[in-house]
């Protein structure tokens, strides 16, 4: 398949092997990552509630480079909220925020640490799969996006699995149409998922790309990296 064919379906941009290593690293993942008992905690600042299928903020969030991104005039969508703390970055910083989910349980939590951090009255926050229920133009887009391709068995998987990359694909889909004129989005990802397929979304969407952060380790003895990137309509 050519890179300027628009997406019919996902098969994944690597080799078998890698496909089931990722797997192997999914499934490790989430079964480490399941909890029972609701997390208090603190981060950049800031206190959350994190219910059990949510995901609590973490060093590789987007979080810190929201807050050199966000100004006080802009309107920001935070695209697949979880605990919220993009939201609350951005808000912090001035911004009006509108903050989704796919998840109803990530929503209330949203809702529920805007409001403990007092930031409730410049975020909107309600449940939409991807711009189901997003109007309007946004001056940034953040989304920090499930890497891997499996189909979620419950909420707390959705936070990691996007079934053959249907939400991914449809954001670089439709993701012009919520773009204010010199709008800029920005979305992490890493070679612990599909990142070739990622750029292919990318350069079809007519996007250019700057990094902003690039963290590198190893996980069995391969290689990963984890990316920031800022995007921007090609040629602003």
């Amino acid at each position: 398949m050519r890179d300027d064919e628009p997406i019919s379906s996902y098969e994944p941009m690597m080799s078998p092997e890698r496909a089931a290593k990722l797997r192997e690293w999914h499934e490790r993942a989430i079964a480490e990552g399941r909890r029972d008992e609701t997390l208090t905690l603190n981060h950049l600042g800031w206190t959350f509630v994190v219910p059990p299928v949510v995901y609590p903020p973490h060093a590789l969030g987007l979080a810190e480079i929201v807050l050199r991104e966000a100004q006080a005039d802009d309107r920001v969508l935070d695209m697949g909220t979880g605990s919220g703390v993009n939201a609350i970055a951005a808000a912090s910083r001035g911004a009006t925020v509108l903050a989704v989910d796919v998840s109803h349980v990530a929503v209330d939590a949203a809702r529920q640490n805007a409001e403990l951090n007092g930031l409730r009255g410049q975020i909107e926050v309600d449940v939409s799969d991807v711009f189901d229920n997003v109007s309007g133009r946004f001056d940034l887009i953040v989304f920090d996006p499930p890497y891997r391709w499996f189909a979620p068995r419950d909420l707390l998987e959705r936070g990691t699995g996007d079934e053959n990359y249907g939400a991914l694909t449809r954001f670089f889909s439709e993701v012009d149409d919520y773009l204010a004129p010199a709008g800029r989005i920005i979305v992490s990802f890493g070679t612990t998922g599909d990142i070739d397929y990622l750029h292919r979304l990318i350069d079809l969407a007519s996007l250019d790309t700057e990094e902003l952060r690039k963290v590198e380790g190893e996980k069995d003895g391969l290689a990963v990296a984890y990316f920031a990137y800022r995007l921007t309509r090609r040629g602003d």
